[in-house]
């Protein structure tokens, strides 16, 4: 009987070979070759998965998003009874991609984004990560507003401009801490002063203030 393989896993572990190399080299300096190498896979392996590179490199930037995104849904669904505000800065806290730990991320994350900008296919491809943060995002401001006593004798506040604003300051954040011009420690500074203006904005009591 033939040898049932697992497509879904052997996608992802080229997707990992694939930032493992776009991190070393940037993406133009990837090959299916090379991939198949660091997957330990065999080259038909990868080119019966990807028909070819910009497949392969659309898949992986997807593959980047969801690590992100599942971290975030992990991290969100580890405490369930958190105020929406809270929940928010420790949603944006994982976007920023401003930790140590989460550094080669980051680097391969920019390493993309850079791409995306001579590649129509990988920018939708991008534009499709940030959506669902987006969402989250709108969704979370949404509720903190609506916590707050006075909801009702204030206007609502425009959820979707600000949760733009704040997905573009973590993408900042990622980039400034990258290169060096901030500490992850100023950069954590930076997002919480946004949201503690936010908060003072919508009546919202900021985490950590609560008595």
């Amino acid at each position: 009987m033939p040898r049932q393989v697992d497509y879904a896993s052997r996608r992802r572990r080229i997707a990992e070979a694939v930032c493992l190399l776009a991190d070393e080299r940037g993406p133009e300096g990837v090959s299916m070759r090379d991939v198949a190498a660091r997957a330990q896979v065999s080259l038909g392996a990868v080119q019966r998965c990807f028909r070819t590179k910009e497949e392969m490199l659309l898949f992986a930037v997807g593959h980047v998003g969801e690590r992100v995104t599942e971290r975030v849904r992990a991290r969100l669904a580890a405490s369930p009874a958190q105020s929406a505000a809270t929940t928010l800065e420790h949603a944006a806290d994982e976007v920023a991609l401003v930790r140590e730990e989460h550094r080669a991320e980051a680097r391969i994350w920019l390493a993309f984004v850079a791409r995306a900008s001579v590649s129509a296919p990988l920018a939708a491809s991008l534009r499709s990560s940030y959506a669902p943060l987006q969402e989250l995002f709108v969704r979370l401001v949404t509720e903190a507003a609506e916590s707050t006593p006075d909801a009702g004798d204030t206007a609502p506040p425009d959820a979707v401009r600000e949760a733009r604003t704040l997905l573009a300051l973590t993408d900042g954040l990622t980039s400034h801490v990258l290169v060096g011009h901030l500490t992850p420690k100023e950069a954590e500074d930076v997002l919480h002063a946004h949201l503690s203006g936010l908060w003072e904005r919508l009546g919202v009591t900021a985490p950590g203030q609560r008595g």
